[in-house]
């Protein structure tokens, strides 16, 4: 009987301090068993543009992990796409022994683009693609990158697949630029039929797990060319949501983040 009174005044009590807490602190409570990986646009870094997102969300109570990829400024495609795959593998791994019950993948242009490929074949609860570029079975990458894919594919074939050499990547606004990297991992990256091929990804979607894809309105408009096409391609999901922000490609992130917490929240607490 004592017992009984003793979880009834508790309840009563914990219904009382929920309603004069602030909401903030509640959206935290419920919040704290996502876990989110952040990946960064190509040649880039952690520090960028995908950084505005670590703040609110580590605000509103999530675990987070902002990661350096192989794309970024300083690590020049340093080693293959299921290396990456394991990078990331290893790091929602971690953020589940910390205790995320709900985890996703979310990254910026390339790293958008990457977020939909890992999508393909990796258990997540749901993949935010942030203005997602870079595919490079595109036509444009094609006739930029072409025959520095086709020298990459010689090194190999020379047995100098491990070796550094000077080959070239291409991005919209900067155009054809030397990379350093070994070939061997250089040409998973640029396949024009490998993991980076855009709409392979987006059809390769596990068709359950939900996209949150993000277009900006004022994004390159390669990107926005083909937005609509990307998104139709997607597995039909009841979850799976295009969202269009008002602001720039490199903006993206940061305008993005309202409907990152309110679209991850919806997932994680499904019934």
């Amino acid at each position: 009987m004592a017992s009984s009174l003793y979880r009834i005044l508790f309840a009563l009590t914990f219904s009382i301090v929920s309603a004069f807490l602030p909401q903030s602190a509640i959206a935290q409570t419920s919040n704290s068993k996502i876990g989110i990986v952040l990946m960064h646009g190509k040649g880039g870094s952690p520090m960028r543009h995908i950084s505005d997102l670590v703040s609110p969300l580590e605000g509103q109570g999530y675990l987070v992990e902002n990661l350096e990829m192989p794309w970024s400024g300083g690590r020049n495609y340093d080693v293959t796409v299921s290396a990456a795959e394991a990078e990331v593998e290893a790091v929602l791994s971690s953020l589940r022994s910390k205790g995320a019950q709900k985890v996703f993948v979310a990254g910026h242009s390339q790293g958008g683009l990457f977020a939909l490929y890992f999508g393909t074949m990796h258990a997540v609860d749901g993949v935010i693609a942030i203005a997602p570029g870079g595919s490079v079975g595109s036509s444009l990458f094609r006739e930029k990158l072409g025959e520095s894919v086709e020298q990459a594919r010689r090194f190999i074939a020379e047995g100098k697949g491990g070796e550094k050499a000077r080959l070239f990547d291409f991005e919209g606004a900067k155009g054809t630029y030397p990379v350093i990297a070994p070939p061997a991992a250089y040409l998973t990256w640029f396949d024009p039929q490998g993991a980076m091929n855009q709409l392979e990804a987006v059809q390769g979607m596990n068709p359950s797990t939900p996209v949150l894809f993000i277009v900006p309105t004022n994004d390159y408009p390669a990107l926005l060319k083909i937005k609509q096409q990307m998104f139709e391609a997607l597995p039909k999901n009841p979850r799976t949501r295009l969202y269009e922000p008002n602001s720039s490609h490199l903006g993206s992130p940061s305008a993005s983040v309202k409907e990152i917490i309110d679209w991850t929240s919806a997932i994680a607490n499904m019934r």
